[in-house]
Protein backbone atom coordinates (compact mmCIF):
# COMPACT_ATOMS: atom_id res chain seq x y z
CA UNK A 1 0.00 0.00 0.00
CA UNK A 2 2.78 2.39 1.05
CA UNK A 3 4.74 1.47 -2.09
CA UNK A 4 1.72 2.35 -4.27
CA UNK A 5 1.30 5.70 -2.52
CA UNK A 6 4.99 6.48 -2.96
CA UNK A 7 4.79 5.59 -6.66
CA UNK A 8 1.73 7.82 -7.09
CA UNK A 9 3.46 10.71 -5.31
CA UNK A 10 6.55 10.24 -7.47
CA UNK A 11 4.40 10.30 -10.63
CA UNK A 12 2.70 13.48 -9.44
CA UNK A 13 6.11 15.02 -8.73
CA UNK A 14 7.37 14.14 -12.23
CA UNK A 15 4.20 15.57 -13.81
CA UNK A 16 4.54 18.72 -11.68
CA UNK A 17 8.19 19.21 -12.74
CA UNK A 18 7.23 18.61 -16.37
CA UNK A 19 4.84 21.57 -16.28
CA UNK A 20 7.04 23.72 -14.03
CA UNK A 21 7.97 25.89 -17.04
CA UNK A 22 4.30 26.89 -17.45
CA UNK A 23 4.32 30.06 -15.36
CA UNK A 24 3.58 33.72 -15.93
CA UNK A 25 7.24 34.58 -16.58
CA UNK A 26 7.82 31.97 -19.29
CA UNK A 27 4.44 32.40 -20.98
CA UNK A 28 4.66 36.19 -20.81
CA UNK A 29 8.19 36.22 -22.21
CA UNK A 30 7.19 33.95 -25.09
CA UNK A 31 4.11 36.07 -25.96
CA UNK A 32 6.10 39.31 -25.88
CA UNK A 33 8.84 37.76 -28.00
CA UNK A 34 6.26 36.61 -30.56
CA UNK A 35 4.76 40.11 -30.75
CA UNK A 36 8.22 41.60 -31.22
CA UNK A 37 9.29 39.18 -33.96
CA UNK A 38 6.04 39.45 -35.92
CA UNK A 39 7.17 42.47 -38.02
CA UNK A 40 10.56 40.83 -38.65
CA UNK A 41 8.82 37.65 -39.81
CA UNK A 42 6.64 39.79 -42.07
CA UNK A 43 9.78 41.23 -43.67
CA UNK A 44 11.18 37.72 -44.17
CA UNK A 45 7.87 36.67 -45.71
CA UNK A 46 8.04 39.61 -48.09
CA UNK A 47 11.57 38.61 -49.08
CA UNK A 48 10.29 35.18 -50.17
CA UNK A 49 7.59 36.56 -52.44
CA UNK A 50 8.37 36.53 -56.18
CA UNK A 51 9.80 39.75 -57.57
CA UNK A 52 12.08 41.15 -60.23
CA UNK A 53 15.53 39.53 -60.24
CA UNK A 54 17.83 42.37 -59.24
CA UNK A 55 20.67 40.37 -57.73
CA UNK A 56 22.68 40.00 -60.93
CA UNK A 57 22.48 43.77 -61.38
CA UNK A 58 23.50 44.44 -57.76
CA UNK A 59 26.41 41.95 -57.89
CA UNK A 60 27.78 43.54 -61.07
CA UNK A 61 27.44 47.12 -59.81
CA UNK A 62 27.16 48.11 -56.15
CA UNK A 63 26.90 45.04 -53.88
CA UNK A 64 30.67 44.96 -53.25
CA UNK A 65 30.57 48.63 -52.28
CA UNK A 66 27.61 47.99 -49.97
CA UNK A 67 29.52 45.26 -48.10
CA UNK A 68 32.95 46.95 -47.94
CA UNK A 69 31.60 50.40 -47.01
CA UNK A 70 29.31 48.96 -44.34
CA UNK A 71 32.16 46.94 -42.80
CA UNK A 72 34.61 49.85 -42.86
CA UNK A 73 32.02 52.24 -41.42
CA UNK A 74 31.24 49.85 -38.56
CA UNK A 75 34.95 49.30 -37.80
CA UNK A 76 35.80 53.02 -37.79
CA UNK A 77 32.79 53.98 -35.67
CA UNK A 78 33.38 51.08 -33.23
CA UNK A 79 37.05 52.04 -32.73
CA UNK A 80 36.17 55.70 -32.30
CA UNK A 81 33.32 55.18 -29.84
CA UNK A 82 35.30 52.55 -27.89
CA UNK A 83 38.31 54.81 -27.33
CA UNK A 84 36.26 57.93 -26.48
CA UNK A 85 33.48 56.19 -24.50
CA UNK A 86 35.53 53.83 -22.31
CA UNK A 87 38.45 56.22 -21.83
CA UNK A 88 36.27 59.13 -20.73
CA UNK A 89 34.08 56.88 -18.53
CA UNK A 90 37.12 55.55 -16.67
CA UNK A 91 38.73 58.97 -16.22
CA UNK A 92 35.62 60.73 -14.86
CA UNK A 93 34.73 57.73 -12.64
CA UNK A 94 38.14 57.07 -11.11
CA UNK A 95 40.24 60.26 -11.35
CA UNK A 96 40.11 63.82 -10.01
CA UNK A 97 40.93 66.67 -12.39
CA UNK A 98 39.54 70.14 -13.22
CA UNK A 99 36.01 70.04 -14.65
CA UNK A 100 35.29 66.43 -13.68
CA UNK A 101 31.84 67.22 -12.22
CA UNK A 102 30.81 68.99 -15.41
CA UNK A 103 32.19 66.30 -17.72
CA UNK A 104 30.23 63.58 -15.85
CA UNK A 105 26.97 64.79 -17.45
CA UNK A 106 28.24 66.96 -20.30
CA UNK A 107 29.82 63.95 -22.05
CA UNK A 108 26.26 62.69 -22.63
CA UNK A 109 25.10 65.82 -24.45
CA UNK A 110 26.04 64.71 -28.01
CA UNK A 111 23.58 61.84 -27.55
CA UNK A 112 20.74 64.33 -28.04
CA UNK A 113 22.08 65.42 -31.43
CA UNK A 114 20.78 63.45 -34.48
CA UNK A 115 23.59 62.27 -36.77
CA UNK A 116 21.95 63.72 -39.89
CA UNK A 117 21.66 67.17 -38.27
CA UNK A 118 25.33 67.25 -37.29
CA UNK A 119 26.19 66.13 -40.83
CA UNK A 120 24.26 69.09 -42.29
CA UNK A 121 25.99 71.52 -39.91
CA UNK A 122 29.57 70.28 -40.50
CA UNK A 123 29.06 70.16 -44.25
CA UNK A 124 27.97 73.78 -44.11
CA UNK A 125 31.12 74.64 -42.14
CA UNK A 126 33.76 72.48 -43.89
CA UNK A 127 32.71 72.44 -47.57
CA UNK A 128 34.58 74.47 -50.21
CA UNK A 129 32.31 77.51 -49.82
CA UNK A 130 32.21 77.22 -46.02
CA UNK A 131 33.87 79.64 -43.58
CA UNK A 132 36.89 77.41 -42.78
CA UNK A 133 38.14 76.89 -46.33
CA UNK A 134 37.27 80.48 -47.24
CA UNK A 135 39.37 81.72 -44.31
CA UNK A 136 42.31 79.47 -45.29
CA UNK A 137 42.23 80.72 -48.88
CA UNK A 138 42.18 84.33 -47.65
CA UNK A 139 45.13 83.74 -45.31
CA UNK A 140 47.41 81.78 -47.67
CA UNK A 141 46.32 83.35 -50.96
CA UNK A 142 45.10 80.13 -52.56
CA UNK A 143 42.93 80.64 -55.59
CA UNK A 144 41.57 77.18 -56.45
CA UNK A 145 41.00 73.88 -54.67
CA UNK A 146 43.88 72.26 -56.57
CA UNK A 147 46.39 74.44 -54.72
CA UNK A 148 45.79 72.85 -51.32
CA UNK A 149 44.48 69.70 -49.67
CA UNK A 150 41.54 69.70 -47.27
CA UNK A 151 39.76 66.63 -45.88
CA UNK A 152 36.55 65.85 -47.79
CA UNK A 153 33.59 65.87 -45.39
CA UNK A 154 31.33 64.04 -47.88
CA UNK A 155 33.22 60.73 -47.58
CA UNK A 156 33.31 57.47 -45.66
CA UNK A 157 35.67 59.02 -43.11
CA UNK A 158 33.38 62.03 -42.74
CA UNK A 159 30.35 59.81 -42.13
CA UNK A 160 32.31 57.74 -39.57
CA UNK A 161 33.42 60.93 -37.79
CA UNK A 162 29.86 62.29 -37.59
CA UNK A 163 28.49 59.02 -36.21
CA UNK A 164 31.37 58.66 -33.72
CA UNK A 165 30.70 62.14 -32.33
CA UNK A 166 27.03 61.41 -31.56
CA UNK A 167 27.17 57.66 -30.80
CA UNK A 168 30.07 57.42 -28.31
CA UNK A 169 27.70 58.30 -25.38
CA UNK A 170 26.15 54.81 -25.73
CA UNK A 171 29.49 53.25 -24.77
CA UNK A 172 30.20 56.00 -22.20
CA UNK A 173 26.84 55.51 -20.45
CA UNK A 174 27.06 51.76 -20.06
CA UNK A 175 30.79 51.79 -19.25
CA UNK A 176 30.37 54.44 -16.56
CA UNK A 177 27.39 52.61 -15.03
CA UNK A 178 29.49 49.42 -14.99
CA UNK A 179 32.49 51.14 -13.40
CA UNK A 180 30.26 52.70 -10.71
CA UNK A 181 28.68 49.33 -9.90
CA UNK A 182 32.07 47.73 -9.28
CA UNK A 183 33.12 47.06 -5.72
CA UNK A 184 36.16 48.96 -4.54
CA UNK A 185 37.43 45.71 -2.96
CA UNK A 186 38.66 44.31 -6.26
CA UNK A 187 40.49 47.55 -7.03
CA UNK A 188 42.06 47.60 -3.55
CA UNK A 189 43.15 43.98 -3.95
CA UNK A 190 44.76 44.87 -7.24
CA UNK A 191 46.63 47.81 -5.69
CA UNK A 192 47.75 45.65 -2.73
CA UNK A 193 49.21 43.17 -5.21
CA UNK A 194 51.37 45.96 -6.63
CA UNK A 195 49.39 47.03 -9.71
CA UNK A 196 49.15 50.70 -10.55
CA UNK A 197 45.99 52.53 -11.71
CA UNK A 198 46.52 51.73 -15.39
CA UNK A 199 47.31 48.03 -14.83
CA UNK A 200 44.30 47.79 -12.48
CA UNK A 201 42.17 49.30 -15.22
CA UNK A 202 43.27 46.85 -17.92
CA UNK A 203 43.46 43.70 -15.77
CA UNK A 204 40.56 44.20 -13.29
CA UNK A 205 38.10 46.99 -14.06
CA UNK A 206 37.95 46.52 -17.83
CA UNK A 207 37.21 42.74 -17.74
CA UNK A 208 34.48 43.34 -15.12
CA UNK A 209 32.91 46.03 -17.30
CA UNK A 210 33.29 44.01 -20.50
CA UNK A 211 29.64 42.84 -20.79
CA UNK A 212 28.33 46.42 -20.55
CA UNK A 213 30.99 47.69 -22.99
CA UNK A 214 30.13 44.97 -25.51
CA UNK A 215 26.43 45.82 -25.23
CA UNK A 216 27.25 49.48 -25.80
CA UNK A 217 29.38 48.66 -28.85
CA UNK A 218 26.69 46.40 -30.29
CA UNK A 219 24.17 49.25 -29.93
CA UNK A 220 26.58 51.60 -31.69
CA UNK A 221 27.10 49.17 -34.58
CA UNK A 222 23.35 48.62 -34.95
CA UNK A 223 22.78 52.38 -35.01
CA UNK A 224 25.50 52.60 -37.65
CA UNK A 225 23.81 49.92 -39.74
CA UNK A 226 20.44 51.66 -39.39
CA UNK A 227 21.59 55.20 -40.23
CA UNK A 228 20.18 56.57 -43.44
CA UNK A 229 20.28 60.37 -43.23
CA UNK A 230 24.07 60.69 -42.87
CA UNK A 231 25.13 58.13 -45.51
CA UNK A 232 22.52 59.45 -47.92
CA UNK A 233 23.69 63.05 -47.50
CA UNK A 234 27.36 62.00 -47.91
CA UNK A 235 26.55 59.56 -50.76
CA UNK A 236 28.26 56.61 -49.04
CA UNK A 237 26.86 53.36 -50.44
CA UNK A 238 25.97 51.14 -47.48
CA UNK A 239 23.47 48.34 -47.03
CA UNK A 240 20.86 50.71 -45.60
CA UNK A 241 21.19 53.10 -48.51
CA UNK A 242 20.93 50.13 -50.87
CA UNK A 243 17.71 48.98 -49.23
CA UNK A 244 16.14 52.41 -49.66
CA UNK A 245 17.42 52.63 -53.23
CA UNK A 246 16.04 49.21 -54.23
CA UNK A 247 12.73 49.88 -52.52
CA UNK A 248 12.00 53.49 -53.50
CA UNK A 249 13.99 54.01 -56.72
CA UNK A 250 13.71 50.51 -58.22
CA UNK A 251 10.21 49.98 -56.74
CA UNK A 252 11.15 46.46 -55.66
CA UNK A 253 10.04 45.85 -52.07
CA UNK A 254 10.83 42.14 -52.28
CA UNK A 255 14.40 42.94 -53.29
CA UNK A 256 14.66 45.46 -50.42
CA UNK A 257 13.38 42.81 -48.03
CA UNK A 258 15.99 40.36 -49.37
CA UNK A 259 18.76 42.89 -48.74
CA UNK A 260 17.31 43.43 -45.25
CA UNK A 261 17.47 39.70 -44.59
CA UNK A 262 21.10 39.68 -45.72
CA UNK A 263 21.70 42.49 -43.23
CA UNK A 264 19.87 40.50 -40.56
CA UNK A 265 22.12 37.48 -41.06
CA UNK A 266 25.10 39.80 -40.83
CA UNK A 267 23.88 41.16 -37.47
CA UNK A 268 23.08 37.66 -36.19
CA UNK A 269 26.65 36.63 -37.02
CA UNK A 270 27.99 39.60 -35.02
CA UNK A 271 25.81 38.72 -32.01
CA UNK A 272 26.78 35.04 -32.20
CA UNK A 273 30.48 35.96 -32.44
CA UNK A 274 30.17 38.18 -29.37
CA UNK A 275 28.38 35.43 -27.42
CA UNK A 276 30.97 32.86 -28.51
CA UNK A 277 33.80 35.20 -27.48
CA UNK A 278 32.61 35.43 -23.87
CA UNK A 279 31.32 31.90 -23.46
CA UNK A 280 31.92 30.28 -20.08
CA UNK A 281 33.05 33.66 -18.71
CA UNK A 282 30.99 34.97 -15.83
CA UNK A 283 31.47 38.32 -14.13
CA UNK A 284 29.79 38.49 -10.72
CA UNK A 285 30.37 40.77 -7.76
CA UNK A 286 30.80 38.45 -4.79
CA UNK A 287 31.32 41.09 -2.13
CA UNK A 288 28.96 43.44 -0.36
CA UNK A 289 31.69 45.96 0.52
CA UNK A 290 30.93 49.18 -1.30
CA UNK A 291 32.24 52.62 -0.52
CA UNK A 292 33.23 55.75 -2.37
CA UNK A 293 35.58 55.15 -5.30
CA UNK A 294 39.21 56.13 -4.63
CA UNK A 295 39.43 59.07 -7.09
CA UNK A 296 43.12 59.18 -8.06
CA UNK A 297 44.53 62.73 -8.09
CA UNK A 298 46.10 63.25 -11.51
CA UNK A 299 49.39 65.18 -11.84
CA UNK A 300 49.11 68.55 -13.61
CA UNK A 301 50.23 67.27 -17.04
CA UNK A 302 47.82 64.32 -17.06
CA UNK A 303 45.03 66.43 -15.55
CA UNK A 304 45.42 68.91 -18.43
CA UNK A 305 45.31 66.06 -20.97
CA UNK A 306 42.22 64.59 -19.26
CA UNK A 307 40.44 67.94 -19.35
CA UNK A 308 41.24 68.49 -23.05
CA UNK A 309 40.39 64.88 -23.93
CA UNK A 310 36.97 65.11 -22.24
CA UNK A 311 36.21 68.59 -23.59
CA UNK A 312 36.91 67.87 -27.27
CA UNK A 313 34.05 65.38 -27.87
CA UNK A 314 31.62 67.76 -26.14
CA UNK A 315 32.71 70.78 -28.19
CA UNK A 316 32.76 68.94 -31.53
CA UNK A 317 29.67 66.78 -30.89
CA UNK A 318 27.41 69.32 -29.20
CA UNK A 319 28.61 72.88 -28.50
CA UNK A 320 29.68 73.77 -32.05
CA UNK A 321 26.68 72.29 -33.95
CA UNK A 322 24.22 73.57 -31.32
CA UNK A 323 25.77 77.01 -31.62
CA UNK A 324 25.36 76.98 -35.40
CA UNK A 325 21.72 75.87 -35.06
CA UNK A 326 21.09 78.59 -32.48
CA UNK A 327 22.54 81.17 -34.88
CA UNK A 328 20.27 79.89 -37.69
CA UNK A 329 17.26 79.90 -35.33
CA UNK A 330 17.78 83.59 -34.53
CA UNK A 331 18.20 84.57 -38.19
CA UNK A 332 15.18 82.54 -39.38
CA UNK A 333 12.92 83.19 -36.34
CA UNK A 334 9.21 83.13 -37.23
CA UNK A 335 6.59 83.59 -34.46
CA UNK A 336 3.95 81.71 -36.47
CA UNK A 337 6.23 78.70 -36.82
CA UNK A 338 6.97 78.63 -33.06
CA UNK A 339 3.42 77.58 -32.08
CA UNK A 340 3.56 74.90 -34.74
CA UNK A 341 6.86 73.59 -33.35
CA UNK A 342 5.39 73.50 -29.81
CA UNK A 343 2.54 71.27 -31.01
CA UNK A 344 4.97 68.89 -32.70
CA UNK A 345 7.12 68.88 -29.55
CA UNK A 346 4.11 67.70 -27.53
CA UNK A 347 3.53 64.83 -29.96
CA UNK A 348 7.20 63.80 -29.80
CA UNK A 349 7.26 63.90 -25.98
CA UNK A 350 4.05 61.86 -25.66
CA UNK A 351 5.24 59.10 -28.00
CA UNK A 352 8.74 58.99 -26.48
CA UNK A 353 7.56 58.79 -22.85
CA UNK A 354 5.04 56.02 -23.58
CA UNK A 355 7.57 54.02 -25.59
CA UNK A 356 10.35 54.45 -22.98
CA UNK A 357 8.16 53.33 -20.05
CA UNK A 358 6.79 50.31 -21.94
CA UNK A 359 10.24 49.36 -23.26
CA UNK A 360 11.90 49.26 -19.82
CA UNK A 361 8.96 47.34 -18.30
CA UNK A 362 8.94 44.76 -21.12
CA UNK A 363 12.75 44.56 -21.30
CA UNK A 364 13.03 43.92 -17.54
CA UNK A 365 10.27 41.30 -17.70
CA UNK A 366 11.99 39.45 -20.55
CA UNK A 367 15.49 39.63 -19.04
CA UNK A 368 14.25 38.30 -15.71
CA UNK A 369 12.16 35.63 -17.42
CA UNK A 370 15.29 34.38 -19.23
CA UNK A 371 17.23 34.47 -15.96
CA UNK A 372 14.60 32.29 -14.27
CA UNK A 373 14.33 29.78 -17.13
CA UNK A 374 17.71 29.30 -18.81
CA UNK A 375 16.30 27.36 -21.74
CA UNK A 376 17.89 27.54 -25.20
CA UNK A 377 14.55 27.93 -27.00
CA UNK A 378 13.51 30.84 -24.79
CA UNK A 379 16.92 32.51 -25.18
CA UNK A 380 16.77 32.13 -28.96
CA UNK A 381 13.31 33.71 -29.13
CA UNK A 382 14.39 36.64 -26.99
CA UNK A 383 17.57 37.15 -29.05
CA UNK A 384 15.55 37.04 -32.26
CA UNK A 385 13.05 39.53 -30.83
CA UNK A 386 15.95 41.91 -30.13
CA UNK A 387 17.01 41.99 -33.78
CA UNK A 388 14.48 44.73 -34.51
CA UNK A 389 17.12 47.28 -33.52
CA UNK A 390 19.28 46.20 -36.46
CA UNK A 391 16.52 46.33 -39.06
CA UNK A 392 16.37 49.64 -40.95
CA UNK A 393 13.48 51.70 -39.62
CA UNK A 394 11.54 51.98 -42.88
CA UNK A 395 11.73 48.24 -43.56
CA UNK A 396 10.62 47.52 -40.01
CA UNK A 397 7.74 49.96 -40.51
CA UNK A 398 6.58 47.90 -43.49
CA UNK A 399 6.59 44.81 -41.28
CA UNK A 400 4.54 46.66 -38.65
CA UNK A 401 2.04 47.79 -41.31
CA UNK A 402 1.65 44.23 -42.60
CA UNK A 403 1.20 42.83 -39.07
CA UNK A 404 -1.21 45.45 -37.73
CA UNK A 405 -3.02 45.73 -41.06
CA UNK A 406 -3.77 42.01 -40.95
CA UNK A 407 -4.97 42.34 -37.35
CA UNK A 408 -7.21 45.32 -38.23
CA UNK A 409 -8.68 43.46 -41.20
CA UNK A 410 -9.39 40.42 -39.04
CA UNK A 411 -11.15 42.48 -36.34
CA UNK A 412 -13.08 44.45 -38.95
CA UNK A 413 -14.25 41.28 -40.73
CA UNK A 414 -15.36 39.70 -37.42
CA UNK A 415 -17.30 42.81 -36.34
CA UNK A 416 -18.95 43.15 -39.74
CA UNK A 417 -20.00 39.51 -39.73
CA UNK A 418 -21.32 39.36 -36.16
CA UNK A 419 -22.33 42.93 -35.30
CA UNK A 420 -22.72 44.61 -38.68
CA UNK A 421 -20.32 47.45 -37.88
CA UNK A 422 -16.95 48.42 -39.29
CA UNK A 423 -14.12 49.14 -36.84
CA UNK A 424 -11.73 50.59 -39.43
CA UNK A 425 -8.00 50.88 -38.73
CA UNK A 426 -7.87 50.59 -34.94
CA UNK A 427 -4.12 49.96 -34.73
CA UNK A 428 -2.46 50.65 -38.08
CA UNK A 429 -4.14 54.06 -38.48
CA UNK A 430 -3.33 55.49 -35.02
CA UNK A 431 -0.30 56.30 -32.90
CA UNK A 432 -0.53 52.72 -31.60
CA UNK A 433 1.33 51.69 -34.76
CA UNK A 434 4.09 54.24 -34.12
CA UNK A 435 4.41 53.10 -30.49
CA UNK A 436 4.54 49.45 -31.58
CA UNK A 437 7.23 50.28 -34.13
CA UNK A 438 9.26 52.13 -31.49
CA UNK A 439 8.98 49.17 -29.08
CA UNK A 440 10.10 46.63 -31.69
CA UNK A 441 12.93 48.93 -32.75
CA UNK A 442 14.23 49.86 -29.28
CA UNK A 443 13.45 46.76 -27.22
CA UNK A 444 17.07 45.69 -27.64
CA UNK A 445 18.18 48.84 -25.79
CA UNK A 446 16.18 48.14 -22.65
CA UNK A 447 16.59 44.36 -22.76
CA UNK A 448 20.36 44.51 -23.40
CA UNK A 449 21.00 47.01 -20.61
CA UNK A 450 18.93 45.11 -18.04
CA UNK A 451 20.32 41.72 -19.09
CA UNK A 452 23.94 42.91 -18.82
CA UNK A 453 23.28 44.36 -15.37
CA UNK A 454 21.37 41.30 -14.15
CA UNK A 455 24.25 39.12 -15.34
CA UNK A 456 26.51 40.76 -12.76
CA UNK A 457 24.20 39.88 -9.85
CA UNK A 458 25.32 36.59 -8.39
CA UNK A 459 22.68 33.83 -8.51
CA UNK A 460 23.28 33.29 -4.78
CA UNK A 461 21.11 36.34 -4.12
CA UNK A 462 18.17 34.64 -5.82
CA UNK A 463 18.66 31.59 -3.65
CA UNK A 464 18.93 33.69 -0.48
CA UNK A 465 15.72 35.58 -1.33
CA UNK A 466 13.85 32.36 -2.05
CA UNK A 467 15.04 30.83 1.23
CA UNK A 468 13.52 33.85 3.01
CA UNK A 469 10.15 33.12 1.42
CA UNK A 470 10.15 35.65 -1.44
CA UNK A 471 8.63 34.69 -4.77
CA UNK A 472 10.06 35.58 -8.18
CA UNK A 473 8.28 38.94 -8.43
CA UNK A 474 9.20 39.98 -4.88
CA UNK A 475 12.83 38.98 -5.53
CA UNK A 476 12.90 41.12 -8.66
CA UNK A 477 11.27 44.11 -6.92
CA UNK A 478 13.16 44.01 -3.63
CA UNK A 479 16.57 42.61 -4.65
CA UNK A 480 17.36 43.09 -8.33
CA UNK A 481 15.68 46.39 -9.20
CA UNK A 482 17.49 48.36 -6.44
CA UNK A 483 20.83 46.92 -7.63
CA UNK A 484 20.32 47.51 -11.36
CA UNK A 485 18.32 50.75 -11.22
CA UNK A 486 21.25 52.69 -12.67
CA UNK A 487 21.22 50.54 -15.82
CA UNK A 488 17.42 50.73 -15.98
CA UNK A 489 17.54 54.53 -15.88
CA UNK A 490 20.21 54.43 -18.56
CA UNK A 491 17.93 52.33 -20.76
CA UNK A 492 14.92 54.64 -20.20
CA UNK A 493 16.95 57.68 -21.17
CA UNK A 494 18.42 56.04 -24.28
CA UNK A 495 15.00 54.89 -25.51
CA UNK A 496 13.46 58.32 -24.85
CA UNK A 497 16.18 60.23 -26.70
CA UNK A 498 16.22 57.74 -29.59
CA UNK A 499 12.44 57.98 -29.96
CA UNK A 500 12.71 61.77 -30.07
CA UNK A 501 15.16 61.44 -32.98
CA UNK A 502 13.54 58.48 -34.77
CA UNK A 503 12.60 59.41 -38.31
CA UNK A 504 11.83 56.55 -40.78
CA UNK A 505 9.31 54.70 -38.58
CA UNK A 506 7.51 57.93 -37.67
CA UNK A 507 7.29 59.13 -41.28
CA UNK A 508 5.71 55.88 -42.49
CA UNK A 509 3.50 54.91 -39.52
CA UNK A 510 2.27 58.29 -38.26
CA UNK A 511 -1.47 59.02 -38.63
CA UNK A 512 -2.58 61.49 -41.27
CA UNK A 513 -1.60 65.10 -40.47
CA UNK A 514 0.36 64.01 -37.38
CA UNK A 515 3.86 65.46 -37.09
CA UNK A 516 6.73 65.11 -34.66
CA UNK A 517 9.84 67.25 -34.33
CA UNK A 518 11.87 64.73 -36.34
CA UNK A 519 9.46 64.66 -39.29
CA UNK A 520 9.24 68.47 -39.22
CA UNK A 521 13.06 68.80 -39.33
CA UNK A 522 13.29 66.21 -42.09
CA UNK A 523 10.65 67.97 -44.16
CA UNK A 524 12.60 71.23 -44.24
CA UNK A 525 16.16 69.81 -44.17
CA UNK A 526 15.45 67.58 -47.19
CA UNK A 527 14.51 70.80 -49.04
CA UNK A 528 17.86 72.30 -47.96
CA UNK A 529 16.08 74.68 -45.56
CA UNK A 530 18.04 73.84 -42.42
CA UNK A 531 17.60 77.39 -41.15
CA UNK A 532 13.80 77.01 -41.04
CA UNK A 533 14.19 73.65 -39.28
CA UNK A 534 16.82 74.84 -36.79
CA UNK A 535 14.30 75.71 -34.03
CA UNK A 536 12.74 72.23 -34.15
CA UNK A 537 16.24 70.66 -34.26
CA UNK A 538 17.18 72.66 -31.18
CA UNK A 539 13.95 71.46 -29.50
CA UNK A 540 15.02 67.83 -30.11
CA UNK A 541 18.37 68.64 -28.51
CA UNK A 542 16.65 70.46 -25.63
CA UNK A 543 14.42 67.47 -24.86
CA UNK A 544 17.53 65.33 -24.64
CA UNK A 545 19.50 67.59 -22.30
CA UNK A 546 17.23 67.40 -19.23
CA UNK A 547 17.06 63.56 -19.12
CA UNK A 548 20.82 63.49 -19.59
CA UNK A 549 21.43 65.64 -16.51
CA UNK A 550 18.87 63.77 -14.41
CA UNK A 551 20.28 60.45 -15.51
CA UNK A 552 23.85 61.43 -14.68
CA UNK A 553 22.80 62.39 -11.14
CA UNK A 554 20.78 59.18 -10.75
CA UNK A 555 23.69 57.03 -11.95
CA UNK A 556 26.00 58.64 -9.41
CA UNK A 557 23.49 57.87 -6.64
CA UNK A 558 22.84 54.36 -7.92
CA UNK A 559 26.20 53.09 -6.68
CA UNK A 560 25.63 50.77 -3.69
CA UNK A 561 26.93 52.49 -0.56
CA UNK A 562 26.49 55.96 -2.02
CA UNK A 563 25.54 58.65 0.47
Amino acid sequence: MNEAVATANMAQGVAKNRWAWLNVWTVGTVLIALMAVAPICAVIYLSLTPGDDIWSHLVETVLTDYISNTLLLMIFVALGTLSIGVGSAWVVSMCRFPGKKIFEWALLLPMAMPAYVIAYVYTDILEYAGPIQTMLRDIFGWETKREYWFPEIRSLGGAASMMTLVLYPYVYLLSRAAFLEQSVCVLEASRVLGRGPWRSFFSVALPLARPAIVIGLSLVMMETLNDFGTVDFFAVNTFTLGIYDVWLNMNNIAGAAQLSCMLLFFVMFLIAAERFGRRKQKFHHTTSKYKALPGYELPFKFALLATIGCALPIVLGFVLPAGVLFYYAIIHYDPYATSEVLGHAGNSALLSVVAAVLAIAIGTFMAYGVRLRKEKTLKFMVRFASLGYAVPGSVLAVGVLVTLGGLDNGIDAYMRENWGISTGLIFSGTIAAVTYGYLVRFLALSFGSVEASLGKVTPNMDGAARSLGHGAFATLRKIHVPIIRGSMLTAVMMVFVDCMKELPITVILRPFNFHTLATYVHQYASDEQLGEASLAALAIVGFGIFPVIVLSIAINKSRPGHH
